[in-house]
């Protein structure tokens, strides 16, 4: 009786015990809502690991030397043979007291960064909350970070967004303001905080940007300084026209911001209405950057961006090593030709820019690249800028669309595109490689080439007709490290065929005619079988273009006009035959 009675109670206590879902006695799909006692539960449940993980990982975490792990490596580039590019420098970073930081540019940060910083705890519930949101929803874990938490991902952690870093950032920051002052931690935000120009720290960025030390700033130029807090690469003022604009407008929010949060009066704040223009963006820049590798460097770092998430910023911050795709003969071979061919040209002017690529059609490797002049005097990289219009060097992909479509190309070659959709011709030039975001408006004038792509994305467009039919796209870096940790990302692009490849043997017959009128009988023998497209006389655009592939490789120039610093082309009066001269001699040469 007493075993049975035994058995019993314990039958009881684990029917007490047990999870009563489905939940019994309910019918339908009432069986399956859960009571508020269970809903109570599971949320209790759920808190206490929370707070469970949450205390794990604050008793786990550790404040070490900052000065130890601010101090970091230079990223070294790497050619594609292995020999080294260049070393990117250690950090620019030269420490300050916050006595020597003026109290109008700690007052401009705090209200643009955080206003109530002097009371939070070290982060922002509503940040976090934020940052909670995004996970769930499976987005990027971002949130609205306090100073101090930006101090801490700058000093102890890396760039990247994931649940695991943001809580270490959220722990760290809690036992930071537990342990410092807020004085103390203002003064390590300031000397880590990246303002772009490679400038770490305010001392390095009011040196790049004005010439001066950070205590001689006024709150004008401290209100710049604080505008860079939110992009250095998108607010320097000196790169563009329209990074100018955003400049100055980020930079009258910043004044405004300040009388709205009572840091300065308005009256004070009348006295800064001229913009303080900086001074020139080449005094900031290392000269291991000069001539070509600059440009290379940016075309390296904009396909790790694209492909790992990895911001400038964070490759700012040294400690990768990078390996490339150019070859440094052929990089070395196209500057010399474009400096030899533009100094016989009587057309030549400052204002003459030269943009050029070679690309390898059978993997889409960027071999070789020329910017321009020299990446520290003129920053923009003319073979992979926008807004150059490709003129009749876009006929080709008109004549493949007309091709595919059942047309006659006689008739496109003739000059007649008008039985050709111009939504098919987008789609032939997106799909041997062009971006769509450079394509023109689909008007009457889209086949005529108004569309703007860039010199390396036109080589890659035509290697896919030199490679019959099939792409493969752009890639320009082969492998990455951090600290001799393998990253992520960067598997090589997989080959696709976007043309049938009878139709890419037609249109690659129809671009010889091109070649065979342009280039002279020694040139065509050197070089071999090659497809060509350039632009005519009769196209009235600011530009010039030769694109011209053979099996081996893809080479496109283009020439324009362009005073620096402005949006826009200017006439291209005289240098129409240059692009022909340039792709001409490049390419008998490294044969």
């Amino acid at each position: 009786m007493i075993p049975r009675m035994l058995r019993a109670k314990a039958r009881a206590r684990a029917a007490r015990l047990r999870v009563d879902y489905p939940r019994r006695g309910r019918g339908g799909v009432r069986r399956f809502l859960p009571s508020w006692r269970q809903v109570l539960g599971l949320a209790l449940l759920c808190c206490g690991a929370l707070a469970a993980l949450v205390g794990y990982v604050y008793s786990t975490v550790r404040i070490t030397d900052v000065n130890a792990t601010a101090r970091t490596e230079a990223t070294v580039y790497y050619w594609a043979d292995g020999s080294q590019m260049v070393s990117v420098g250690a950090v620019n970073r030269q420490n300050v007291p916050l006595s020597d930081i003026p109290v109008s540019l700690q007052n401009a940060v705090i209200a643009t960064e955080n206003a109530g910083f002097y009371t939070d705890p070290g982060f922002s519930v509503r940040g976090l909350a934020r940052a909670v949101s995004n996970m769930a929803q499976g987005e990027e874990i971002q949130g609205g970070s306090t100073i101090t938490q930006q101090y801490v991902k700058n000093t102890y952690l890396t760039q990247e967004q994931t649940l695991d870093r943001k809580l270490r950032e959220l722990c760290l920051a809690v036992k930071l303001s537990r342990n410092l002052s807020k004085q103390d931690i203002l003064q390590g935000y300031f000397n880590t905080s990246w303002f772009g120009r490679n400038a770490y720290g305010v001392q390095a960025a009011a040196v790049a940007y004005y010439g001066i030390d950070a205590k001689e700033l006024d709150p004008a130029r401290g209100a710049l300084l604080a505008a860079l807090l939110k992009g250095g690469d998108l607010y320097d003022p000196s790169v563009s026209e329209a990074h100018h604009r955003r400049a100055v407008a980020r930079w009258r929010y910043v004044l405004d911001r300040q009388v709205e949060l009572g840091f300065m009066s308005p009256q004070e704040r009348a006295k800064y209405t001229v913009f303080p223009e900086p001074r020139p963006r080449s005094a900031s820049l290392s000269t291991s950057l000069s001539g070509q590798i600059g440009y290379l460097v940016d075309v390296a770092n904009k396909y790790i961006e694209r492909r790992t998430g990895l911001t400038a910023e964070d490759l700012g911050r040294g400690g990768y090593r990078v390996r490339t795709t150019f070859d440094r003969a052929l990089v070395e071979q196209l500057e010399r030709t474009v400096e030899d061919v533009t100094a016989r040209s009587p057309e030549a002017g400052e204002d003459l820019q030269v943009g050029a690529a070679s690309v390898r059609p059978d993997d889409g490797a960027v071999l070789a690249v020329y910017g321009g002049p020299d990446a520290t005097e003129h920053f923009a990289n003319n073979a992979d800028t926008s807004g150059v219009p490709v003129g009749s060097a876009f006929r080709p992909f008109v004549l493949a669309a007309a091709v595919r479509d059942g047309g006659d190309p006689e008739d496109v070659e003739d000059g007649d595109a008008r039985d050709v959709e111009p939504g098919a011709v987008r789609d032939v030039a997106v799909g041997a490689g062009l971006l769509p975001q450079s394509m023109a408006p689909l008007d009457r004038s889209f086949t005529s080439g108004t569309s703007t792509p860039s010199a390396v994305r036109m080589a890659d467009a035509y290697a896919t007709f030199a490679n019959g039919g099939r792409h493969t796209d752009l890639y320009a870096v082969t492998a990455i490290s951090h600290q001799g940790k393998p990253l992520e990302g960067l598997e090589r692009p997989g080959e696709r065929q976007v043309l049938d490849g009878e139709v890419a043997d037609e249109v690659v017959e129809q671009m010889r005619d091109v070649a065979v009128n342009a280039l002279d009988p020694g040139a065509l023998r050197t070089v071999g079988p090659v497809a060509a497209g350039r632009t005519d006389a009769g196209d009235g655009l600011p530009a010039a273009w030769f694109v011209g592939a053979t099996e081996e490789m893809s080479t496109a120039v283009t020439v324009f006009r362009a005073e620096p610093g402005k949006d826009g082309l200017l006439p291209l009066t005289g240098g129409e035959d240059l692009p022909l001269g340039v792709w001409s001699s490049y390419m008998t040469t490294i044969q």
